[in-house]
């Protein structure tokens, strides 16, 4: 693993969300909180847009942040085909002189495309992202089809042993979040919701308490597409559609250099997830549900 460099550890850690660290807890039920530091969503709700208060979990014990994995299997809704496609933006702080050289860590084509085939979808994006993308962060965040999570600032562990990353000291893990935070404001995005995922998926009650203060609900998954570095679209697809059951969350990227045939994977799995009866919905709406 650690010879594919830090980008590698970082999307390898995504793509595969086996960290040794990682849990999931899919079954609390959601709650209408507001989280008190994450900007609240601003466009106009319509049917499957994000709510102007976009729900969240309630804290655990001892204000641990509550970690949402897939829609319960016992929710009133738990048989309606849904599904939320999520896409890590993933960028971290040392990268910008690769991008400068040319490296290509955005998608636009892969936004154009969820644009084009209008699914509603969650971008996790790293602070360091919307920085070196301000347009597009602006952009994504402003359209009612996507709202803007968090993936930290610059994509350092907050757990280790996490793949390689470096890791974010317990008493900083609320400021890096919240960093991430002012970076899509200073972008102008607006569709931003309080939910957050880690990177590499790695996490425990240490980190889980120390982002008690940041009001986030930390977001997992229950698909993983296998996108990171892979070469064949196809097996995306087949990943993803053999995974995919009513109330599944996919994680996928958003990130040309790193998960290159994303874009094409997509247009394979929507119009085949669409035959079968499910629809695509953003993260705020699977939790509401």
């Amino acid at each position: 693993m650690a010879a594919l460099g830090l980008l590698g550890a970082v999307l390898v850690g995504c793509g595969e969300g086996t960290a040794p660290l990682a849990r999931t807890d899919g079954n609390a039920a959601p709650t209408a909180k507001a989280a008190p530091t994450a900007p609240a969503a601003k466009a106009a709700p319509r049917p499957g847009t994000v709510p102007t208060a976009p729900p969240t979990l309630t804290p655990g014990p001892g204000g641990l942040t509550p970690v949402y994995a897939r829609r319960a299997a016992g929710s009133p809704n738990s048989a309606e085909k849904v599904v939320a496609l999520t896409f890590d933006a993933d960028m971290t702080a040392d990268q910008g002189p690769r991008a400068a050289r040319g490296e290509h860590f955005d998608n636009p084509r892969l936004i154009a495309t969820l644009r084009r085939l209008k699914v509603d979808a969650t971008v996790f994006m790293t602070g360091r992202w919307a920085e070196e993308y301000p347009d597009q962060a602006r952009s994504i965040g402003g359209d009612p089809l996507f709202e803007i999570a968090n993936h930290s600032y610059s994509h350092y562990a907050f757990a280790s042993p996490c793949y390689g990353l470096p890791t974010v000291a317990g008493p900083d893990m609320t400021a890096d979040v919240q960093r991430a935070f002012d970076a899509f404001r200073d972008a102008g995005a607006v569709n931003v919701v309080p939910y957050f995922r880690f990177p590499g998926g790695c996490y425990d009650d240490a980190a889980l308490r120390a982002l008690g203060p940041a009001g986030v609900t930390a977001v997992q998954w229950d698909v993983v597409s296998g996108d990171a570095f892979a070469e064949d679209a196809d097996s995306v697809a087949e990943q993803v559609l053999d995974g995919v059951k009513p109330g599944s969350l996919v994680v996928m990227h958003c990130t040309r250099s790193a998960a290159p045939v994303t874009e094409r994977a997509i247009r394979r799995i929507v119009p085949e997830l669409r035959a079968r009866g499910y629809r695509f919905v953003k993260v705020s709406e699977l939790m509401s549900r």
